[in-house]
């Protein structure tokens, strides 16, 4: 099923995201955490494509074992990063073949040791949902980033890019991580007077690794309330506690965003089944 058709029914979607090995020696270990998560009944589950799409053809394995094995919804991840308009092309025919309608387009992180673009790569991610448009009848989702993308100076210009993209054929937004809710209402606010109308997933990190935090709001861009900052504090050297706070705190954010009518929500849990599934059952009266 296409996720924008999903989108549109009057009930709560929770979707999870996992990532594809590094090694096919891990796959099975991978397909393990995903089979797990499976069976939490997810509206979907997203597969990214890996630092540099070095993993883009375990990308579509995991999201083909997601769709056709598990009988669960999934969406492949496809940047433009350190792949060649061939060899996106060729990912996108493999995607086809394995019946996969549904995809996530992105730049991707540019890489500090490589050049960036070259003559036969995409430069942008509207020129990528561009070239999906004439590959073929898909859902194409796309990131957005309520505290402004990390390269512009301007929270204004972040949107009129977001914008461009939207206008090249992006049925949904999935958004950056945020922890302060109220950013996203605002940034909701900000995109409908600029003429954005598609669905908008608010993308939701649970913390569980304290000294990993840092460097992730570094690459994305998002704050740390004082109020997550202080939990961190206290439980970031304590593995355990700092999972159980960090799912508290997501599941908190959760609760806030269905109470205001946002019924469409992303938890990056990434290969973590156990996560998912503590976020899952406190919230097993809330979402039915």
């Amino acid at each position: 099923m296409k996720i924008k058709e999903k989108l549109l029914e009057n009930k709560v979607h929770i979707s999870f995201e996992v990532f594809p090995p590094k090694t096919d020696a891990k796959f099975d270990s991978v397909r393990a955490a995903v089979d797990e998560i499976s069976t939490l009944a997810p509206s979907f589950i997203s597969v990214t494509y890996g630092a540099g799409g070095g993993t883009s053809k375990n990308t579509v394995k995991i999201a083909s074992h997601i769709q056709n094995d598990l009988g669960v919804d999934s969406i492949a991840h496809l940047t433009c990063v350190s792949s060649t308009k061939e060899e996106v092309r060729q990912r996108i025919r493999e995607m086809k073949e394995a019946g996969i309608q549904n995809i996530l387009a992105l730049r991707g992180d540019i890489p500090q040791d490589s050049a960036f673009s070259i003559p036969n790569q995409y430069k942008y991610a509207y020129e990528l949902i561009e070239d999906i448009k004439t590959q073929g009848d898909f859902c194409i989702g796309a990131a957005c980033y309520p505290e402004g993308h990390v390269e512009s100076e301007h929270k204004e210009e972040d949107i009129l890019h977001l914008k461009q993209k939207v206008d090249c054929g992006v049925d949904f937004l999935t958004s950056q991580m945020f922890f302060d809710n109220s950013v996203f209402y605002n940034f909701l606010y900000r995109i409908r007077e600029k003429g954005i109308t598609v669905p908008v997933l608010p993308g939701i990190m649970p913390v569980t690794n304290g000294k990993q935090i840092a460097r992730s709001c570094q690459l994305s861009g998002a704050e740390l309330p004082a109020r997550f900052r202080a939990i961190v504090d206290k439980f970031g050297n304590n593995p355990k506690a700092m999972q159980q706070a960090g799912i508290a705190y997501a599941t908190d954010q959760i609760i806030d965003l269905i109470a205001n009518d946002i019924h469409n929500i992303h938890v990056y849990s990434m290969n973590k089944p156990e996560v998912a599934a503590a976020i899952m059952s406190n919230l097993s009266e809330i979402v039915k």
